[in-house]
């Protein structure tokens, strides 16, 4: 439908960073997709990306319009089917999440994704394992980090969700509450709670403070291979997590957990879902994607909040 020309743009150009890119894989010369863009911007009476000579980013109002955006493609693909004759949003969705987010966050949210979709059937393997969409029963995964397999497909959930340094007041009572990263390594008493995956244990953890990078090597003396099992530690007080921010967000907003060195920027954890190139522009890849976002990026605003108040309160300052 040529009305909702732009909007496949915008939301094209908004994965791949690039309307040249975005402008090839739709057949159209750039010049075409450019000025497609610049009609949906007049219309909405806002500009929906931040351009430069070398780069193109959303602006805040474009990444407050972006789910919209694929919510209105995906109802479009669904009435599409709908007229073919097809089922929309039927069959069975085999789904990787990871262990944390996936038992204590998304687990409800597809409860209501299937009470939606009444003729979608759902099999979840949960783990923190990258499962392989070309060898297991999985159709999509969802993981942090950028998958190293550049055959797969990458559709980003949330590209600006970080890790947060946080543990339990019981805890910091009675350890005492690190001011810097580097107290991590240097003083004894505090016992951090490190991740594995693959047998590699999550031993270096890093930071930026004003464009500084700074890395912490830890001795750890409690180690898991689930990233639930390392929150419940935190939460039992028994050690300090590095943790993504969309894990612990609960536990910041109630005060079960709290933020340590807040002016310390914690690691960059991107929130991707995950699948091979046949699947990438599924209508139900794309429904269940336009569901997660906007709800994944209320919560990461909710717990930002959390860490802007520490920062104004003066914890860790120092």
């Amino acid at each position: 439908m040529r009305a909702l020309l732009p909007l496949e743009i915008l939301v094209r150009t908004a994965e791949t960073g690039s309307l040249t890119a975005t402008a090839r894989a739709m057949g159209l010369t750039p010049a075409a997709a450019s000025a497609a863009l610049k009609r949906l911007e007049t219309e909405l009476g806002t500009r929906l990306f931040v351009r430069s000579t070398r780069h193109l980013r959303l602006s805040l109002q474009g990444e407050q319009f972006l789910p919209q955006a694929q919510q209105m493609l995906v109802l479009w693909a669904t009435a599409q089917q709908a007229a073919q004759g097809q089922a929309a949003l039927g069959g069975l969705l085999q789904l990787s999440l990871p262990s944390d987010l996936g038992r204590n966050v998304l687990l409800p949210w597809l409860d209501e994704f299937l009470q939606q979709h009444p003729q979608l059937s759902l099999r979840l393997q949960v783990g923190d394992r990258l499962a392989d969409v070309y060898r297991q029963p999985v159709d999509l995964a969802i993981r942090y980090g950028t998958p190293a397999d550049s055959s797969l497909v990458a559709l980003p959930l949330l590209p600006d969700n970080r890790r947060v340094l946080c543990a339990a007041p019981a805890y910091l009572a009675r350890h005492g509450t690190p001011q810097t990263p580097a107290e991590l390594a240097e003083l004894a008493e505090h016992v951090c709670l490190s991740y594995m995956l693959a047998d590699s244990q999550h031993q270096q953890w890093s930071f930026v403070r004003d464009g500084q990078l700074q890395s912490v090597t830890l001795s750890n003396r409690r180690m898991a291979d689930d990233g639930d099992v390392v929150r419940r530690w935190a939460l039992a007080g028994v050690g300090i997590a590095y943790k993504s921010m969309l894990d612990v967000a609960d536990d910041l907003m109630a005060g079960r957990l709290l933020p340590l060195c807040p002016q310390w920027q914690g690691e960059a954890a991107p929130l991707w879902l995950i699948c091979a190139d046949r699947r990438a522009s599924g209508v139900l890849a794309q429904a269940l994607r336009a569901f997660l976002q906007p709800r994944l990026q209320a919560r990461w605003l909710e717990t930002q909040r959390v860490l802007d108040d520490a920062v104004s309160a003066g914890r860790g300052l120092h």
